[in-house]
């Protein structure tokens, strides 16, 4: 195992060396230094060694982590002053130039996706809700059938400021809120907001990124509610030929949960690229929502039910106009965002 980690240990200080940009640099931070790189492997993996190895070998994969990521840093500050020095030397402002006349701004692409959703919904009689950002612990997972300890909470990486306060990792704490002011009454929203988890950037992660979720709660709620709901939504965002399939899936705070995909626009269910040859695109999840969250509540669930759905603004905004990377929408380069011109009134 020594000679696996010089081994890795001199091939990841190679590729550090010979990345050019600061992008390549972070492409090679990923690889090997996130959750998914062969040096977090090695660590997940000290399980397996016997118990009088594991101190041993646990502290030269924390070498190797530590020179690495030294290499990384060093490295980091050198690209990032010439990329700075190319910069200026490619910006140098000519003062005897006359002035430019300013641009006329338009709407962000994740802002009109946003808004787009919201006069649907609205349209539909939701109300639109919001709520904090920086959450406490019982709202964010316990309120919502996770309580601590549970396993479903792994999937969410969080950001926690102390023990029982963190930053969102969903916006479904404003649907808990929410059920706890109505006291037991019927509700019918929809809660967009940004939202954060402990992730890698890559070009379909970002540690900050918006959700949009939506809480119907009623008497005879069915899940054939939720099927026509999101059908609309589907042929209202994608075109009216669009079809939607529901998968069985699992999340907490439902029960029964699905999937929802929607037949490919691009291709009309042929198979292409974009539905990766399945002829069907996965847009959002959903499911009934679970008799503990309605109990925990105060609603009686033998009375009342509901259904629940939730989506992310970004997936469906790279769709729509074909956008391959997502951090193209946090960037604030106007090359970028001038292509999503609104020309309606």
């Amino acid at each position: 195992m020594q000679e696996q980690l010089q081994q890795l240990k001199d091939e990841a200080i190679g590729k550090i060396q010979a990345a050019s940009t600061v992008k390549e640099l972070q492409d090679v931070r990923v690889a090997y230094l996130g959750k998914k790189g062969p040096i977090t492997d090695l660590l997940k993996g000290m399980g397996k060694l016997p118990a009088e190895e594991r101190p041993k070998m646990g502290a030269l994969v924390n070498v190797v982590r530590e020179e690495v990521t030294a290499v990384l840093d060093e490295r980091l500050v050198i690209l990032e002053d010439a990329a700075i020095a190319q910069q200026l030397e490619n910006e140098s402002i000519d003062v005897t130039l006359p002035g430019r006349p300013v641009k006329t701004g338009n709407h962000h692409p994740l802002t009109r996706v946003v808004e787009e959703i919201e006069d649907l919904f609205i349209n539909m009689g939701y109300e639109i809700a919001e709520g904090p950002e920086v959450e406490k612990d019982y709202y964010n997972f316990e309120a919502l059938n996770l309580p601590k300890g549970h396993p479903a909470r792994d999937m969410q990486d969080s950001f926690y400021i102390s023990e029982d306060i963190l930053l969102r990792t969903h916006t479904s704490p404003v649907q808990a809120r929410t059920m706890e002011a109505k006291g037991g009454e019927p509700i019918k929203i929809i809660c967009p907001g940004k939202v954060y988890r402990r992730d890698s950037d890559d070009a379909t992660h970002s540690h900050q990124f918006t959700q949009i979720e939506g809480l119907v709660i009623g008497e005879n709620i069915r899940m054939s509610d939720l099927k026509g709901t999101l059908s609309v939504f589907a042929k209202k965002m994608f075109g009216d030929d669009r079809e939607i399939r529901l998968r069985p899936s699992f999340f907490p705070f439902t029960e029964p949960s699905v999937e929802m995909d929607i037949s490919c626009f691009k291709c009309g269910g042929s198979g292409c690229n974009v539905c990766k040859k399945t002829g069907w695109i996965e847009i959002l999840g959903a499911g009934m929502v679970h008799p503990n969250v309605l109990e925990m509540a105060g609603y009686d669930s033998k009375r009342l039910s509901g259904f629940a759905f939730g989506m992310g603004p970004e997936r469906i905004a790279m769709l729509k106009y074909g956008v391959e990377d997502i951090r193209h929408f946090y960037t604030n380069d106007v090359r970028f965002v001038s292509q999503f011109h609104r020309t309606e009134v």
